[in-house]
């Protein structure tokens, strides 16, 4: 764990112990064993037993609960490196220290840490660990929301290109998606609301503009993932009518290419009737005729065609 004293301003790493009086420590468990988290949380920090329940299992959303001298947070951060993939992640926030319980690797938190050891006055509270945690957490999000913006664009031009493309199995699945992250960082906006305005002990006031900030920055999040997911259902409709205006150009070119030679094929259909006695039937240039007839029937229909422009 990471332990900072406030007599001479350093920071210490040292084996997972109680934090003293003049001190304030971080202390991560990292994949730790349910007995692990029962001994530091229970036995060490003497911690409510529904808290350790929820630190072992850390299955469910974003929330804040709130016990008399400490706080229990459970929040999403990215585990991978392309920030695409969110886990739980636990943080209990007492008077002097923090405690994160994570499942997975976090990378983000390992870089805090690196960042900590150099810096001292990011340690000073226990209000100050959190607050840079939880804005390192969101950061991240940028992450997710710039991936989903190329995706978007991605289906956009392809759709533009070719209203044909099979999309509607991406679009789905990105919408899906979207909808599980916005649960949680709606979730977690409600969390920080929370913390903003329940005046923890251990969260001075000047903290509080900070915590509003990240809250700021949460809410943007949370408004491009809702741009994100009306541009895909746009998207669909969009896919949908230039399908349907294709179709119907296609019918419509159809349909008169069948009415020009509708009539061709009731004069070719008239003389071709066995009657003995036909008009024109012993012309010498009948058959010229007949082609005239259908040539100049041709034209004048794409003239009109023409004229109210149909074509």
């Amino acid at each position: 764990m990471l332990v900072y004293h406030s007599k001479t301003g350093q920071v210490t790493q040292t084996e997972t112990r109680k934090p003293e009086e003049q001190e304030v420590a971080w202390i991560r468990l990292k994949q730790p064993s349910p007995d692990e988290v029962k001994q530091v949380l229970g036995d060490m920090f003497g911690c409510h037993p529904l808290l350790v329940e929820d630190a072992v299992k850390l299955n469910q959303r974003p929330k804040l609960d709130r016990y008399k001298e400490y706080v229990f947070l459970s929040f999403f951060a990215s585990a991978e490196r392309d920030g695409l993939k969110l886990k739980e992640f636990g943080i209990v926030v007492g008077a002097n220290y923090v405690i994160t319980i994570s499942q997975d690797e976090l990378p983000f938190l390992d870089a805090l840490e690196e960042e900590m050891k150099r810096k001292e006055d990011q340690m000073d509270h226990s209000g100050e660990i959190l607050y840079r945690i939880v804005d390192r957490c969101v950061d991240e999000y940028s992450d997710v929301v710039n991936y989903y913006e190329e995706q978007v664009e991605r289906l956009e031009r392809l759709v533009y290109r070719n209203p044909f493309t099979k999309v509607t199995h991406d679009i789905f699945r990105y919408k899906r998606r979207l909808h599980h992250l916005r649960r949680i960082f709606v979730d977690e906006k409600t969390v920080l609301g929370a913390v903003t305005h329940q005046e923890l002990p251990f969260i001075t006031q000047e903290k509080d503009v900070y915590f509003i900030d990240v809250y700021d920055h949460l809410s943007r999040v949370v408004d491009s993932l809702d741009l994100f997911r009306e541009s895909l259902s746009s998207l669909l409709e969009l896919q949908m009518a230039m399908k349907s205006d294709r179709m119907n150009e296609t019918m419509k070119t159809l349909t008169l290419i069948s009415s020009l030679f509708l009539p061709l094929t009731f004069i070719v259909g008239l003389y071709g009737m066995n009657f003995r006695f036909i008009p024109e039937l012993h012309w010498r240039y009948g058959y010229v005729y007949v082609w005239v007839l259908m040539t100049g029937i041709s034209i004048g229909m794409y003239w009109f065609y023409k004229r109210k422009k149909w074509m």
